[in-house]
């Protein structure tokens, strides 16, 4: 084991974890079981009721080689007594299992925080991968933090040598070693990370037992060795939360969840066409578990067959749902506009990621906002939501399906990698309290003959299931005559249908609450105005900088295609707009276009989500 110190000063030392409040950080090779070990700390943080947020953020390469800087693969949680928002700005802790995951992640970590290191893998050739001229454990280079390195790999090793292991095969045992020291630092149960290794091998017992026996002696080095200061346990007391029933949930479960709800509320059975994509696939696997709530899963050869297929549903009296990233739903836009066309209820779900191309697989980014509000070809408008939190996207997906269902139109769900991959706390909603929307099919013929493009107060069409007697319809993707559905080129009723499309979704401001101020008053000298996933950082950002007496408030917006009918006036009750977002400025061009405000961008496209100090920072500025 080895140790160093660094003289701190009264501010550095000062930035060690706060009782209230921790940020941890695991980073490793991509094949250490860095996101397995986070999910299972994860589990054990939860069930010690604290408030907790996560950022997963793992390589795009399916294994990239083995020590290299670019093969890192990291999971980072924020939880504690008080309530959590963002998966923290910078770690408290950090625990590097190589020297690739040192030299990724020891820049972000706090000054006077802790670096818990692996000595066993600084040899000679992993630090030549990382770039590492002299090992950093031993050369002084990490004098700004508390350094704690001994021999995982070596303590591994000698935990489960009783269960006759190979060398690789033990070594893949560190994660639970790791995992038990941290469980021991902040005064975890071991018990329920047991339950789940037993019932994970359930049919190699062995297994089992040797990862459990690396748990505990993680959990035991912890209590018994004789460690000088840096390494103590730390007790986070529950956070303050109302009785109910509670579970974590990621961005991907939320949403699956929202939309069987959703179709619940709606009374139709749902089916999801989609092709597997980062980060959007996990969608496709949490929906295909569900079949007993009337939820028929397919995964087709390609983009445009999952979507074409899930208008192929939406036609026959189901409700068709699709999912992809950006990449995917640029293959899909044809189809959309087909949808668009034909009025069919649709739900495209994006989980946004860095672009152009293929871009950033594994990043999160918010660049497909043009592509959802204006991204296909003709004047092919739909509405568009975006969900702020892995929570938060249970009740935007019921919304999604409710517009989708009572309009009859293709409604595109505004999601990104880090809501789609974190995990966040999620009372589990009493059911009873949301308002059915059931969903009417024509099924006789109405006075005056049928017409398959009538429409209602809302503008929508009727939806009519193929083979209802007497409703005989066609439809497609060349442009409707008005009313009756039939082919029409004529100049006069493409200017009358391109305006009712546009109307019906124009019409939906008229259906959706009016924008309301998160944090603050309904005017003043700065509004932040943000979308999505910037939820966090911009909440805790606004309310840091009132606390200080700054004339800030933030408006968080869901409806993002139409906006809600009191926006423009809102945004003009202020002096001064910023809009944070992880692209070049699109939601800020949005404003810029429809209330001619003076919106000021904040962008980030680095594949991070924002930290709340550049929002602080850029408050500070706008107010100085």
């Amino acid at each position: 084991m080895a140790t160093a110190a660094h003289q701190l000063t009264p501010q550095e030392a000062s930035a060690h974890p706060p009782a209230e409040n921790v940020v941890v950080r695991f980073a490793g090779d991509s094949g250490d079981g860095m996101q397995l070990t986070g999910g299972q700390f994860t589990l054990s943080t939860a069930l010690a009721g604290n408030d907790l947020a996560t950022f997963p953020d793992f390589p795009a390469e399916i294994r990239a080689p083995q020590g290299t800087t670019f093969g890192v693969s990291a999971f980072q949680i924020n939880f504690g007594s008080t309530e959590v928002e963002t998966a923290g700005d910078a770690p408290d802790v950090l625990v590097a299992m190589n020297p690739a995951a040192l030299k990724v992640n020891v820049s972000s970590l706090k000054d006077g925080g802790l670096i818990i290191a692996d000595e066993g893998e600084f040899g000679a050739r992993n630090l030549a991968k990382a770039g590492y001229e002299t090992n950093p454990l031993e050369d002084g280079s990490l004098g700004h933090w508390q350094l704690l390195a001994f021999n995982i790999s070596q303590l591994t090793l000698e935990a489960v040598k009783p269960f006759g292991l190979g060398n690789k095969e033990a070594l893949r045992c560190k994660n639970m070693w790791t995992l038990g020291l941290a469980l021991w630092m902040f005064d975890r149960d071991r018990q329920p990370i047991v339950d789940w290794l037993k019932a994970k091998f359930a049919k190699a017992p062995t297994l089992a037992e040797a990862n459990i026996a690396a748990l505990n002696a993680g959990h035991a080095y912890g209590e018994t060795a004789e460690l000088s200061g840096f390494l103590k346990q730390h007790h986070i007391s529950a956070a303050p939360a109302e009785p109910g029933l509670y579970r974590t949930v990621t961005g991907a479960e939320s949403i699956s969840l929202g939309l069987v709800a959703g179709t619940q509320l709606a009374g139709v059975p749902m089916f999801f066409g989609g092709y597997p994509i980062t980060p959007a696939s996990a969608i496709l696997h949490h929906l295909s578990r569900l079949k007993e709530y009337g939820v028929t899963t397919f995964q087709a050869e390609d983009e445009i067959a999952a979507i074409a297929s899930a208008i192929g549903a939406s036609y026959a009296g189901s409700l068709g749902v699709t999912s992809s990233s950006g990449p995917g739903i640029a293959l899909k836009g044809e189809a959309m506009g087909l949808a668009i066309m034909t009025e069919l209820p649709l739900v495209i779900v994006n989980s946004q990621r860095g672009g152009p191309s293929t871009g950033l697989p594994t990043k999160t980014e918010q660049s497909d906002l043009y592509q959802a509000v204006y991204g296909r070809n003709g004047d092919a408008p739909m509405p568009v939501l975006a969900a702020r939190s892995p929570a938060d996207a249970f009740e935007c997906a019921i919304e999604a399906v409710r517009l989708a269902t009572q309009f009859m139109t293709p409604v595109m769900l505004l999601t990104d990698g880090y809501i789609a991959n974190a995990a966040e706390p999620w009372r589990v909603p009493d059911m009873s309290r949301y308002a059915p929307f059931p969903v009417e099919f024509l099924e006789t013929v109405p006075e005056g003959g049928f017409q398959a493009y009538a429409r209602d107060e809302k503008l929508a069409r009727p939806w009519v299931k193929p083979g209802t007697p007497g409703l005989l319809h066609r439809i497609g993707g060349i442009e409707k005559q008005n009313g009756t559905g039939n082919i029409d080129y004529s100049p006069s009723n493409h200017q009358l249908m391109t305006d009712l499309r546009a109307d019906k979704v124009l019409g939906i401001a008229d259906h959706i609450p009016e924008q309301d101020v998160t944090l603050g008053e309904t005017s003043g000298k700065l509004a932040v105005v943000g979308w999505g996933s910037t939820y966090g950082a911009i909440h805790q950002a606004v309310r840091r900088q009132r606390l200080r007496g700054r004339d800030v408030h933030h408006i968080h917006v869901r409806h993002i295609w139409p906006l809600p009918k009191n926006l423009g006036d809102l945004l003009r009750s202020y002096d001064k707009i910023i809009v944070p977002e992880m692209n070049k400025g699109q939601f800020k061009t949005v404003l810029r276009d429809q209330y001619l405000v003076d919106a000021r961008p904040l962008n980030k496209v680095s594949g991070q989500p924002f930290r709340i100090s550049e929002i602080e920072a850029a408050i500070e500025s706008a107010l100085s």
